[in-house]
């Protein structure tokens, strides 16, 4: 691990969509220092990140990748994320430790409303923000289209660092606007610095003071100087650059294409002298000591399982005593610099690195631990994330269900976006994430890492049936078994509930023919009758009462009325009329605004039932729509409004109460539960 010469690492995070270009600007930094040599296939042959076999399979990342280089005297340790939305739990705790993200995009006006989800989490989580607009050299139409439709879905106003040259229709370089001047691409190597032609000069000095009069918003300084025509100095200009970049206030903008090495060296001399300190992290993170806070954790095969955590306050050295929030202990067992799929033992870290730390076996992502023997406060950044999709899954061979258990509780542990949940009431063990292809990797990891197979099936729905008239029947239990026999004697009445009444007994019973010692046996039998009602489902909504019975001195028992009281029920029920009832969510989905109509046909496709839509709150060109949906129908719901909305979009779901179905959907359900 190369030393920095301040002693500080300073870590970016590069975000944004899937396709866009963030693993490809990672290897493009690592080239332009000399960290990697270019191979025969270019960057498109990855070195260092994308380096599992789920993400080569599927042509991006999944997971995050963490590298770190050397640049004029000074550390990076970069976090590459996922794009897709599905895999974005994997960066929620990791954005709040950096100190800068670079937002790489395509110069597309119509791919701006991408960025969107990325942007609103990094203004929540106050972190600051530069956007790189990646593939310049396939930019078509004016790059200020591409600003415009980007301005309204960022929070803080986008200050565009640099104009791209433009020769006939391909860009061939760009101006630095805060130096005043002038570089041309060339494959390979550097940017070559040129005369600004009369032409350009123009331009820049109109995109230039456009930048100063942003720049002035925010300090009062600037705004006297330029509203006096007084030309700002340069040391003034950069001041303001790197104090508004490091106080969230705007979003720089850099232009270049990752994969021709355009327009990284500058991109790196400029995050060189603006990039935040490790300091402002710390900070936010509520870190006041030396500690360290965990952005990653897997168990990565006979090393057990890795904490990959950054490093704040001062230098972390192999062995040391940590201390979690909890005051338990645990010793760094073994720091390793990470480079990709790469681990190399080292014995100790900077403030800021981001090392793997082993055997913290009591540590999950988003802890932190402290190096002063002080436990530190834990604080929660990551949002909370509901599982969108799920799947039923067991053991092939029941002999490796243990192995299946053990396993699946180290993915969960690790990827915070997965959730493991028992339905006793189905019999099912559901994985559930965030869509079918975070679970599917899911699965595909439990093969290769764990070696244990198992087999899928899709969630069962908790249907119901109730009644639709009432009866009076009688329930008598009778044995004779030699020496004390059974005998249980009842009469009730059944009647239906409203919807959502759920089940009331009712004693009504006078001259003792029942003792009261056994009513509630009588009770719990008519519950036992309305665990599987005719159609193969609990009956729920109704009424029964107690009415009349009968009793034998010596072989009445609470075991034999409670079986009075079952016959009761499963004989009266067959004469109340069954009807089926399924389980109603509650949905709400958000949506870009251009899909609304397409989001509101999906749902109604689905016997979903539209309540209203409205404008998502702090989410410009967005929408809210809420409906009921049979829970039966939202399986693969997100595959579809994924499909609809560019990848975007998303819903949260609940249960809202239950609704009789008919028909031919009813008769198919009522087939499936009959053994």
């Amino acid at each position: 691990m190369p030393h920095s010469a301040n002693g500080l690492v300073r870590s970016l995070a590069l975000v944004g969509p899937t396709g866009a270009g963030k693993t490809t600007l990672l290897e493009a930094m690592l080239l332009a220092v000399g960290a990697i040599d270019r191979r025969p296939g270019g960057l498109a042959e990855k070195i260092v990140g994308d380096a599992s076999p789920e993400a080569k399979a599927r042509g991006h990342s999944v997971e995050l990748n963490f590298a770190d280089f050397e640049f004029m005297g000074d550390r990076y340790a970069v976090v590459d994320c996922p794009g897709s939305v599905e895999f974005s739990a994997e960066s929620d705790a990791a954005l709040a430790a950096v100190d800068l993200a670079i937002i790489v995009a395509e110069p597309d006006a119509a791919k701006a409303v991408l960025l969107q989800p990325m942007l609103q989490e990094l203004e929540r989580l106050g972190v600051p923000r530069a956007l790189f607009v990646n593939k310049m050299d396939q930019a078509r139409g004016p790059i200020d289209e591409f600003l415009a439709a980007l301005a309204p879905v960022s929070a803080r106003p986008l200050v565009a660092r640099q104009i791209p040259i433009v020769t006939g229709e391909k860009v061939t370089g760009f101006v630095d606007l805060a130096l005043e001047r002038a570089f041309v691409y060339r494959p390979g190597k550097p940017s070559e610095q040129v005369d600004l032609t009369p032409e350009i000069a123009a331009v820049e000095a109109d995109a230039r003071f456009h930048m100063l009069e942003q720049l002035a918003d925010f300090d009062d300084e600037l705004m006297e100087q330029l509203l006096s025509d007084v030309m700002p100095s340069r040391d003034l200009v950069f001041a303001d650059l790197v104090r508004e970049l490091n106080e969230s206030l705007i979003v720089p903008v850099f232009f270049g294409s990752a994969q021709n090495g355009f327009g990284i060296t500058r991109l790196l001399k400029a995050l060189r002298h603006e990039a935040p300190a490790p300091e402002r992290a710390a900070a936010r993170l509520g870190l006041q000591g030396p500690g360290a806070y965990v952005m990653k954790t897997s168990y990565a095969g006979q090393a057990g399982k890795l904490a990959y955590a950054r490093v704040f306050g001062s230098k972390l050295s192999d062995g040391a005593d940590l201390t979690l929030s909890s005051g338990e202990h645990g010793r760094a067992g073994g720091l390793f610099a990470v480079q990709g799929a790469a681990l190399k033992k080292v014995a100790a870290a900077d403030p800021g690195d981001i090392v793997a730390i082993g055997k913290l076996e009591h540590v999950g992502v988003g802890a932190v631990v402290s190096a002063n023997g002080i436990p530190a406060e834990q604080r929660s950044f990551a949002p909370k994330r509901p599982p969108l999709y799920a799947v039923g899954v067991a053991a092939k061979n029941r002999q490796d269900d243990v192995r299946v258990s053990g396993a699946l509780a180290k993915l969960v542990e690790e990827d915070p976006g997965l959730q493991l949940i028992h339905d006793n009431e189905m019999g099912q063990v559901l994985l559930a994430g965030q869509g079918d292809g975070h679970v599917r990797l899911a699965l595909d990891r439990l093969r290769r890492r764990f070696g244990v197979e198992v087999d899928t099936s899709r969630p069962r729905t908790p249907y119901r049936e109730s009644i639709v008239k009432g009866v009076t029947q009688r329930g008598r239990h009778k044995k004779q078994t030699g020496g004390h026999g059974q005998f249980g004697d009842v009469v009730v009445e059944i009647r239906p509930l409203e919807r959502g009444s759920g089940f009331n007994f009712v004693p009504r019973i006078t001259g003792g023919v029942v003792p009261k010692q056994w009513i509630p046996a009588v009770e719990q039998g008519a519950r036992d009758g309305l665990g599987r009602g005719p159609l193969g489902f609990p009956v729920v909504d109704l009424e029964v009462t107690l009415v009349d019975g009968s009793h034998h001195s010596v072989d009445s028992s609470e075991m034999a009325f409670r079986a009075a009281g079952r016959l009761a029920i499963e004989e009266g029920l067959r004469g109340c009329g069954s009807v089926l009832l399924e389980p109603i969510e509650k949905i709400v989905v958000f949506s870009p605004s251009a899909s609304l109509s397409h989001i509101t046909s999906a749902l109604s496709s689905r016997r979903g039932q539209i309540l209203g839509f409205g404008p998502r709150d702090g989410w410009p060109g967005w929408e809210r729509i809420e409906a009921y949906l049979p829970q039966s129908e939202r399986h693969d719901l997100i595959a579809e409004i994924r499909s609809i909305t560019q990848g975007l979009g998303t819903f949260e779901s609940g249960f809202h109460h239950m609704s009789e179905l008919t028909g031919r959907l009813a008769d198919e359900v009522a087939q499936q539960s009959r053994p």
